[in-house]
């Protein structure tokens, strides 16, 4: 698979450092306008890196914001802060979804958490390439969604609904290919990932006969395989 460039750590504006003596967040909460300019810095971001891409330039974040850049520079003091925000509030949204579907009981919330989690691709395909591994941001909530999906596999595996020799990181593959349809296809066809997604899970299911009803011949990646290519 090939590698994703990551966006670069560099400040914001060249000629104007941060500075050392403010930390970047505070236990504090912030003043109600603060608040509100950091939401609003959010979103355009949203905006602006589903449009463009995330070599979008920050000044266009602030237009759409309608901030200065100084002031998104307070709240974010480089690029990168400002996608890891974004890509830690997706997996914060992961981690809940894949709670959400735990509470099935039919075998059925595998198959919710991967829809769940198409759709947050979908809209902000912009920051696939960090979401999965190449970002700091919310580390515990991805590895709450990581070990739910293994836990929903296996109660969808003893209720009959997918076969026995699928993994855990055969799901993940699953994930990195919705991933790259929806960075190719995102602007032609939007919801094309949806039919993969659907040919998958078909695939998937338990076959009684026929030249699918054996074993998978080819061996499962490893979780060591896993983070290597995620690198």
């Amino acid at each position: 698979m090939a590698t994703q460039k990551t966006t670069s750590d560099k400040p914001l504006r060249s000629d104007k450092p941060l500075r050392k003596d403010k930390p970047l967040r505070s236990d504090k909460p912030l003043r109600k306008d603060a608040a509100e300019n950091r939401r609003r810095i959010l979103d355009a971001a949203a905006q602006v890196f589903f449009a463009s891409g995330l070599d979008a330039a920050v000044e266009e974040v602030a237009r759409v914001a309608g901030v200065g850049v100084g002031t998104l520079y307070r709240r974010f003091p480089s690029k990168q802060a400002l996608i890891d925000e974004l890509v830690g509030e997706m997996r914060l949204g992961l981690a809940a979804a894949a709670r959400e579907a735990t509470s099935r009981d039919d075998g059925s919330g595998l198959e919710a958490l991967v829809l769940e989690t198409g759709k947050l691709q979908s809209v902000q395909w912009a920051c696939l390439p960090q979401l999965w591994d190449h970002s700091n941001a919310e580390p515990d909530a991805l590895e709450e969604f990581r070990t739910r999906t293994a836990e929903l596999l296996e109660n969808a595996q003893q209720c009959g609904r997918i076969r026995r020799d699928i993994t855990p990181t055969d799901i993940s593959m699953l994930f990195w290919a919705l991933r790259g349809i929806s960075e190719t296809s995102h602007s032609i066809a939007p919801e094309a990932w949806r039919r993969h997604l659907e040919i998958v899970f078909a695939g998937m299911r338990p076959v009684a006969d026929g030249p699918f009803s054996t074993p998978l011949q080819v061996k499962a990646l490893s979780a060591t395989q896993v983070r290597t290519i995620n690198r």
